[in-house]
Order: C-alpha cells, then sequence, then structure tokens
C-alpha cells in the first residue's frame, strides 16, 4: 500500500511517500480503507518531534510508527475477533493509527458510524478538531443556554466546531477572528464577531461566563479579566515557541493557579472515544453542525498539507484524499 512515511523527526521535508506493508491487526483491532485523513496542527508537532517532553511516547530519537495521520473516514476492510460493534464494510470516522496512507488500523472504542450527510472528506475532518470543541464546551465547561462564551480563534479547526456546537446548547456566542474571516464565522451562528486586529476582547466592557482560547495571544490574567467572577476558561492553545513543553506549560500554569481563583480553569487533554463520537455524529446528522474544510490535498502532496497546517492561519480544517 502507498503511505506517508517518515524515518526521523524534521520537517515536511522528512516525510516521503512509499510502498509498504498493509498492516496486521490485532484481536482488538479493526483494519480500515482511508477514503481521507484530516490534518492537525498534532501531526505537525509530532513530525519535528515536539514539544520534547513527550518523546517518551512518540519515541525518543525518531517516531514510533513511522506513518503519520490519526484522523480518519473510510470502510471497514476486517476486524480481529474480539471485535463485536463493527463489521467489514462499514462506513466509519474516528482515530485510528497511521492514516496517511492507504490502510490504517483502528480500536472500535475510538471508531463510530460515518455521519450520514457527510462525504467521507467532511466526515475526516471532525474527529480530533470536533471532540476538543465538545468536550471543552459540554464536559470541561458545562456551557448551558443563555449564559455568555467566548471562542478565541473562532476560523481554525477547533474553533469552527465550537461556535456551532455553543450554539446547539443554547448559548450567546462571540467569536474571536481575523477581518477575512468575520462573515464565515458569522455564517455558523456566532452572535457577534470581534476582529483582533482592530479590538481586544480582554479590554473591552464586556464579561464571559465560558472562554474557550484557541490561540494563546492573551496572558491568563488578561483572559481571567474578561470572564465574569465565577466564570470558565478553558486555554487550549500554545503554540511552540517552547519546544519543550509547547502548550503544555499553560496547562501547567492553569493547574497551580485554578485553587487560589473564584475563577474555573479547566485545562485538559482531548479524550477520543466513541461515547462523544456518537453525540457529534447526531448533532451532524440533525444538522446544526457543518464540518468547514478550508483545502483538500492528494496523498502524494500530505507534506505540502501538513506544511500549511503548520503555518496556523487555516479556516477550518485540511484533508487529505485517497
Amino acid at each position: 500500500m502507498k503511505a506517508i512515511v517518515q524515518d526521523e523527526y524534521g520537517s515536511a521535508d522528512a516525510l516521503d511517500l512509499r510502498d509498504i506493508e498493509k498492516p496486521e491487526i490485532d484481536d482488538d483491532e479493526v483494519l480500515i480503507r482511508v477514503h481521507a485523513a484530516g490534518v492537525n496542527i498534532a501531526d505537525w508537532a509530532i513530525m519535528n518531534g515536539l514539544p520534547y517532553v513527550a518523546r517518551p511516547v512518540y519515541g525518543l530519537r525518531k517516531p514510533k510508527n513511522p506513518v503519520r495521520g490519526s484522523d480518519v473516514s473510510g470502510t471497514v476492510e476486517a476486524v480481529g475477533a474480539g471485535v463485536t460493534r463493527l463489521h467489514p464494510g462499514d462506513e466509519v470516522f474516528g482515530e485510528s493509527v497511521g492514516s496517511f496512507a492507504e490502510y490504517a488500523t483502528g480500536t472500535e472504542g475510538k471508531l463510530a458510524p460515518k455521519p450520514a450527510n457527510l462525504t467521507f472528506e467532511q466526515a475526516a475532518a471532525v474527529p480530533m478538531a470536533g471532540l476538543v470543541a465538545l468536550q471543552a464546551l459540554s464536559d470541561h465547561g458545562d456551557v448551558r443556554a443563555g449564559q455568555k462564551i467566548l471562542i478565541n480563534g473562532a476560523s481554525g479547526g477547533i474553533g469552527t466546531f465550537a461556535v456551532q456546537i455553543a450554539k446547539s446548547l443554547g448559548a450567546e456566542v462571540t467569536g474571536v477572528c481575523s477581518t477575512r474571516n468575520m462573515d464565515m464565522v458569522r455564517s455558523l451562528g456566532a452572535d457577534h464577531v470581534i476582529d483582533y486586529s482592530h479590538e481586544n476582547f480582554t479590554q473591552m466592557n464586556q464579561r464571559y461566563d465560558f472562554i474557550l482560547d484557541n490561540v494563546a495571544n492573551h496572558s491568563m490574567s488578561e483572559l481571567r479579566g474578561a470572564l465574569t467572577p465565577e466564570g470558565t476558561l478553558v486555554p487550549n492553545g500554545g503554540g511552540f515557541d517552547n519546544h519543550w513543553f509547547a502548550s503544555g506549560g499553560r496547562m501547567i500554569n492553569a493547574y497551580a493557579l485554578k485553587r487560589f481563583v473564584s475563577h474555573k480553569l479547566r485545562p485538559f487533554l482531548v479524550s477520543s472515544k466513541f461515547e462523544d463520537l456518537v453525540p457529534l455524529k447526531e448533532l451532524i446528522e440533525a444538522g446544526k453542525v457543518v464540518p468547514v474544510i478550508d483545502r483538500t490535498y492528494p496523498l502524494s502532496e500530505a507534506s505540502q498539507a501538513i506544511r500549511y497546517v503548520g503555518e496556523g492561519h487555516t479556516r477550518g480544517k485540511v484533508v487529505i484524499t485517497l
């Protein structure tokens, strides 16, 4: 099969399209014929071996798994002896191992039936970004109808899902983005849109019950200043200027600070699980959430796709098609 293979950490130039053996599956795994794969900033980070603190997980000197990609949509090709819910021929989406390839492996606990109203390309854009948005708002933010919430970085992969999910929960949503993305964020249902190049939401009079920060262009104290006295902040973004910890530094700061302030600080790591993919699927099939796709690339141009995502200016998601 054809796959995007990486022998050592480095830039997108380290990626190579090769013919390799089709992966084998264990008893609890399924083999997926990949139709499309979503590209995340995490793929760019792992490609570069960042942050360094995560290398015991990814591989100390080189990637443990040489094939990049996790977000996937496709058709189940085969199932292990212990798999009970999925069957060959099922159309699925979710998290896999090595989705930048013609075939990938996954477990049924991280896969769900593909939303019936989405193409494979659209479905591949959902898993990681959609789960981060859903878990931030529902599990960690407990966002409810009537609350005022703000999404900083509303036009990115996570932000576009967060705006729509927040509206489905009945919240009054403010999105922060660049000038060129304002109309797009409004079209997703945002009640108010702030152009960060002209206004600083942390210096305005409005206070929010919940802030999801996907950008990390304001300090924790500035963000807290934009919250109601008992508001909730989820500091999600962080960038990779700090090669050792990246966004983990903000998470550590939030954990250290949370016991001393009235605000609820809720840093978290996304958990890919069937139980959350199903609510996402239902929101999508109900027409309340629609994936936003910036660009698609063929598998042969996966290095260009990851390079583009690494620049940090995508509108929604980038998808690789097979």
